[in-house]
């Protein structure tokens, strides 16, 4: 892959969250934004998926973009080449796994679970009832057990109720650990070095495209980060208050084309 400055683009790259973003609730991408995001690479930009979802749940959405651009991955724990499969960042939990196994996940309120991913498998570390929802929303197989080896990250789910405080029993364990809010109920444990702003920052570097060059989209706590380094930082509407703060320019609820609202401003000039 090859990144070009695109010439007459204010930003040569843009790189998207999926779900909540430019992909809707209803799992389909939004064909405002994909109209728009071809129009772009029409011109010359270049476009990039930052996501939570492991390969097997974003490639559907990668190939339906016609995207050969590498995908991060896990949050940025993970950065893969989707025509070789080539990890350009891989991490894993390392020595944090044994202390999230063995007293994180046991001492978890009723009602939350949790998944280890590793390798390109999903692994049930503690059943409940979100996890079905969750699986099918993902439309990835859940497997029984734990992993062999540490995983790349390790998700919370919880059955309606605020993750946020099951970050003090996590960090009392594993205090090293990054954790980020990807959805309402969703609490993710990463490895230290991870998020998507660290998987950008070492894409940007190894193509050698300048960070005031890229626009970066997101709607939840983990895509701040991503957005505060971009030069140019966009808000989904509907999003999170921590995205909204964040962000240079808030767009579009994700279902009346974010993505699109985007790339009009970069093609087309400010927002009204």
């Amino acid at each position: 892959m090859t990144a070009p400055r695109a010439a007459g683009l204010s930003h040569s790259w843009i790189v998207t969250d999926l779900d909540g973003t430019l992909v809707d609730r209803d799992l389909r991408l939004v064909p405002r934004s994909v109209e728009a995001l071809n129009r772009y690479r029409d011109r010359g930009g270049t476009v990039f998926i930052a996501t939570g979802r492991n390969e097997q749940s974003a490639t559907p959405y990668h190939r339906e973009l016609g995207l050969d651009t590498p995908m991060i991955l896990y949050n940025g724990a993970r950065i893969t080449g989707p025509r070789t499969g080539d990890h350009l960042l891989d991490l894993d939990l390392g020595p944090l796994w044994p202390h999230l196994r063995d007293l994180v996940v046991p001492a978890l309120p009723e009602g939350v679970g949790a998944v280890a991913f590793s390798g390109s498998d999903a692994h049930i570390l503690r059943d409940a009832p979100a996890l079905t929802d969750y699986a099918r929303r993902d439309r990835i197989a859940l497997l029984p057990g734990p992993p062999d080896g540490p995983p790349t990250k390790v998700m919370l789910i919880s059955d309606g109720r605020d993750p946020a405080p099951l970050a003090d029993s996590v960090l009392r364990h594993c205090p090293d650990a990054l954790l980020v809010q990807s959805e309402d109920t969703y609490l993710e444990v990463l490895p230290p070095g991870a998020g998507k702003e660290a998987a950008l920052r070492e894409l940007a570097a190894r193509y050698g495209m300048d960070l005031a060059r890229i626009a970066a989209i997101g709607d939840n706590p983990n895509d701040t980060g991503m957005i505060r380094l971009a030069g140019l930082g966009a808000a989904v509407g509907d999003g999170h208050p921590q995205v909204l703060k964040a962000a240079d320019i808030v767009v579009a609820p994700c279902s009346e084309g974010a993505v699109a609202d985007l790339v009009g401003r970069i093609l087309d000039g400010p927002l009204p």
